[in-house]
């Protein structure tokens, strides 16, 4: 943001502030009289992230600035400018600023967690109401049917909800931040700052309901009197997975849902396909063949749900090839999302 004294504005007239779309500020002198020093100089704002004009202490209205002066001025009025540069399109995010952005991060986490859970009678107990429904319904149905797709040792209820919890954490996130950046679109046509804050922020909310149904979850195990295994200290790693698989694509859709409206219609259904062609309410090696098991392990989060499982409840543990190829296109589809979504912020507050 640029500030302007009101007496230099006064006169000034042919001082121009303009915004680029590359996201930085820059300030166009036209008047000589200004540019020169005569009666005004810019001085840098204290925050630095603003310039301002004020009076030059040395200077008289009668100063008449002679061409090299005003050369010399011109040329310490460029040193004394403040960019505020959004970076190279061809680049990946900028993890270094991001991490200067923190506190408006936790504001908008925390911003977006008080308008999801306010004016709710429930509140936050949504996100354990949630899955345990759905577990509750595909426990009813299965038992009507007299099968469940999973290992018979271990309750079909502790089964669904180990597969349950972080199939919503990466939809929950995906739906959320596929669609932050049109839904904040009166923010970034107003300010510069890093725009992958936006999905970051949805990615973190609803972490918080994962952490509410993790909580429900143990409660349940503690029920049904399962003993985690020693295998439980690799849950984070798995859990970390998820998150990347979620903000992966996120980049990607929020971006392409920033320039074309059509991608907020289709992340729901394509939500509604995963459930069913991920191994959230059945396991992989009770209801998949085998011949189709390479080609079925080429989706993500079959080895990050069925690690999950094996994490906590101590099943087979998943093949090694899933976990290779998740871990390989995560990393993959994270730098792809990155790359994607730094070129679209280059002109996104000019086309969202």
């Amino acid at each position: 943001m640029v500030s302007l004294c009101h007496d230099a504005i006064c006169r000034a007239p042919n001082l121009m502030i303009r915004s680029c779309e590359q996201g930085w500020w820059r300030s166009i002198l036209q008047n000589q009289d200004v540019l020169s020093g005569s009666r005004y100089c810019l001085k840098p704002g204290r925050s630095g992230a603003s310039v301002s004009l004020e009076q030059h202490p040395n200077s008289t209205m009668t100063d008449q600035p002679s061409e090299t002066s005003t050369l010399n001025h011109a040329q310490d009025v460029e040193r004394q400018l403040i960019w505020h540069v959004a970076g190279q399109y061809e680049h990946l995010l900028n993890l270094g600023e991001l991490w200067r952005y923190r506190e408006l991060l936790r504001m908008l986490s925390i911003r977006d967690l008080k308008v999801q859970y306010r004016q709710a009678y429930v509140g936050i107990a949504w996100a354990m109401l949630q899955p345990l429904v759905t577990m509750a319904i595909f426990t009813l149905l299965f038992g009507l049917l007299g099968r469940t797709p999973a290992d018979e040792s271990v309750p079909y209820p502790i089964v669904a909800f180990c597969g349950l919890l972080p199939w919503f954490l990466f939809a929950g996130s995906v739906t959320k931040a596929s669609a932050c950046l049109v839904t904040n679109q009166n923010l970034i046509t107003k300010v510069y700052f890093p725009r992958a804050a936006l999905p970051i922020a949805a990615i973190v909310t609803s972490f918080v309901d994962f952490l509410v149904g993790l909580a429900l979850l143990i409660l349940m195990m503690l029920w049904y009197q399962i003993v985690p295994p020693v295998q439980i200290l690799v849950l984070p790693v798995f859990i970390l997975m998820t998150l990347l698989a979620a903000a992966s694509l996120s980049l990607w859709l929020s971006a392409a849902n920033g320039l074309y409206r059509d991608i907020g219609y289709i992340v729901p259904f394509l939500m509604q396909i995963g459930f069913y062609f991920s191994p959230v309410i059945y396991e992989s090696g009770s209801l998949i063949p085998g011949r189709w098991q390479f080609l079925y392990q080429f989706n993500p989060m079959v080895g990050i749900i069925e690690g999950i499982r094996w994490s906590l409840l101590g099943h087979a543990a998943p093949p090694l090839q899933a976990i290779v190829i998740s871990f390989i296109g995560l990393v993959l589809l994270t730098l792809g999302g990155m790359a994607y979504f730094r070129r679209v912020e280059r002109h996104i507050a000019d086309r969202i």
